[in-house]
């Protein structure tokens, strides 16, 4: 990927503020909105201006550095009181990337480890946690990405759901991590990209990215999947993940559990590429994950002139699903491949 590449979020500390890639203005604007309040930050959170497990993340910790950084109080209790009023409310504008409260939860680590040096000092301890949060995924994303390229060969078909790419990581991506490595190295692969509703993350953003770079991607709606594979165009599928429970049940985009399905019916591996930033050990079960419900509107109205359903229907939202276990062929972290039993191996590589 280029040097000069797009970035999903960054900090501009002179200014005191956040700086995100809207995602919602995708793929016919390229607009970059600065964030200097909390509700500012939390809005596009919600919204999905900025998205993807881990850029939540990384908004998260420099949103809460820029809260921190406003903070007046200059003994610790008092800072550290409203240290967490900002995190708390930060950590409420979405239920199910784990990564937004991973992240929050570092932050606020940092700051007690620091607890005996000067207000100032503390602030300053925070920015450089946040960077490390930014930076460190971009190297987790990198060896996500290679891990998975072992798994390929060159002149694969791949599929991926949703949008799990470098606009919604620090670099690279999770999913789409070993797509751009193979490009890099003259894979040649060609993907197929589900259009993802009712949000369409796969045609805006995830065909957008890929184009961009000049992989070779095919737009699908979600419907299309088994015909895809049935045709036998599909060798493997990689998707990202928002949260993975100890027993290897994978939360994702809805969508995510219906291709994981018709992929074990066809016989065509499906790799789930999670940080272990992603991976809650203290969620026993996907059972235990609680799934945003959104707004009806997102499906009935939010791409059309004009509504696609008769006034007063009623529309059933769910942001994500469940994939279960036992229809994950690996889990892809930076640590390495996790394979079945999830519920030891998880353990196992959590460990390290």
């Amino acid at each position: 990927m280029s040097e000069n590449r797009i970035c999903a979020v960054r900090l501009d500390d002179a200014a005191g503020a956040m700086i995100i890639l809207d995602q919602t203005r995708l793929p016919g604007e390229v607009v970059y909105l600065t964030l200097t309040a909390q509700e500012e930050i939390w809005d596009a959170i919600y919204r999905l201006k900025v998205r993807g497990a881990p850029a939540i993340g990384i908004a998260a910790a420099y949103g809460v550095y820029l809260a921190a950084r406003a903070i007046g109080a200059r003994d610790y209790e008092g800072f550290a009181a409203e240290f967490k009023k900002a995190k708390e409310y930060l950590a409420s504008s979405r239920p199910t990337a784990v990564n937004l409260f991973w992240a929050l939860d570092r932050m606020e680590r940092r700051m007690e480890a620091e607890k005996a040096r000067p207000v100032e000092e503390i602030k300053a301890s925070l920015r450089e946690e946040a960077d490390a949060i930014c930076r460190e995924d971009e190297e987790v994303c990198r060896a996500i990405g290679e891990n998975g390229l072992a798994l390929l060969k060159p002149g694969m078909g791949l599929m991926t759901h949703c949008n799990a790419g470098a606009i919604a990581t620090a670099r690279y991506g999770t999913a789409l991590a070993p797509m751009y490595l193979g490009q890099e190295r003259g894979y040649g692969f060609k993907v197929f990209a589900d259009e993802t509703r009712p949000l369409l993350q796969g045609s805006r953003l995830t065909a957008w990215e890929l184009h961009e770079a000049g992989i070779d991607v095919t737009v699908c709606c979600d419907g299309m999947c088994s015909n895809v594979m049935k045709n036998g165009w599909v060798n493997a599928v990689l998707v990202g993940c928002d949260r993975v429970a100890a027993n290897g049940d994978a939360a994702n985009k809805i969508g995510t559990s219906t291709l994981s399905i018709v992929a074990r019916h066809y016989g065509v591996p499906f790799y789930v590429c999670a940080p272990t930033s992603t991976i809650d050990m203290a969620c026993a079960t996907g059972s235990d994950i609680h799934i945003e419900l959104r707004k009806p509107e997102e499906i009935t109205e939010m791409w059309f002139e004009k509504p696609m359903a008769p006034a007063g229907v009623k529309a059933y939202n769910p942001a994500f699903d469940v994939t279960d276990a036992e229809f994950i062929t690996a889990i892809i972290t930076e640590k390495g491949v996790v394979y079945p039993p999830f519920a030891d191996n998880l353990a196992k590589i959590m460990k390290k």
